[in-house]
């Protein structure tokens, strides 16, 4: 069907209406992180009267940032690898074997899905001490359990993610491979995965952007030398103060890994899950 002028524009339109609401908060946060504080306290305005870039020179200072940059990433990107690493196994065998207890395994991790974070908040509290206390083995305030942690509900959610996209590649692929004499693992890692890279780099991606901007669990289990940048932001609030200018430009900054990655990864989003499977 063809498109109709007033069609056109209605896309036009909402297509324009979109952008605008996408992008007005992103100059708000440029512009204010390019002005003294004094003007980002008094009334607003959208270019700034005397451009600075201070603020992005004054925020590594005002809090430790880059400690916290190293944090965040550390702990998102092992968070990720070690969810993606252990669901593509999981997955695999959910997909592609039929096993006894298998409905009740994929029910468990779906159901994960639909509690709230909070109600693990205080049992992976109180378990972090008591055995730090029995065992001498720190998980509480430590990046490793802020790892641990973000397993608890990246996983599942990669399990499940993963099981749809390996079920949605022909069987015959791994049948052919099996007739030709790989077993299981040389299926998956030569013929499997290869085929569901678009999956993966989604899930993995999603692991990631989860750990990176989660506030709740970094907000009870870190501490100073642990905390990441999603916690770390707050220090730009004092008792006395709130530098409105530093936060903004700190927020420019810490978001760039994230776009960055995207970009970089943004074809495999919409590459076909089977392209180039069968010649």
């Amino acid at each position: 069907m063809r498109e109709t002028a007033g069609e056109r524009w209605a896309r036009r339109v909402v297509l324009t209406l979109l952008t605008l609401f996408t992008i007005t908060p992103l100059y708000v946060m440029l512009s204010s992180s390019l002005k003294p504080l004094r003007d980002v306290q008094g009334p607003f305005t959208w270019v700034p009267s005397r451009p600075s870039f201070q603020a992005f020179v004054d925020m590594w200072s005002t809090v430790p940032l880059g400690r916290y940059l190293v944090n965040s990433l550390l702990v998102s990107s092992v968070a990720a690898l070690i969810s993606v690493a252990i669901a593509i196994f999981a997955a695999f065998a959910v997909s592609r074997y039929r096993f006894r207890g298998r409905q009740v395994f994929s029910v468990t991790v779906l159901s994960t899905q639909m509690f709230p974070g909070i109600l693990f908040l205080l049992p992976l509290f109180l378990i972090y001490v008591n055995l730090g206390n029995a065992t001498g083995i720190e998980l509480y305030a430590s990046r490793t359990g802020l790892i641990i942690t973000y397993l608890t509900f990246s996983l599942p959610f990669s399990i499940w993610m993963l099981v749809g996209y390996f079920d949605s590649i022909p069987r015959g692929l791994g049948e052919a491979a099996q007739v030709d004499g790989a077993g299981p693992m040389r299926t998956l890692f030569q013929v499997i995965l290869p085929t569901a890279i678009p999956g993966v780099v989604a899930v993995t991606v999603y692991a990631f952007m989860t750990a990176w901007g989660e506030v709740l669990f970094a907000s009870v289990m870190t501490d100073e030398n642990s905390r990441t940048l999603a916690v770390g932001l707050q220090g730009y609030a004092t008792q006395y103060n709130v530098y409105w200018n530093q936060v903004m430009a700190a927020s420019l900054v810490v978001s760039l890994p994230v776009v960055a990655g995207f970009l970089m990864l943004q074809r495999y989003f919409v590459a076909g899950l089977t392209a180039g499977a069968v010649k």
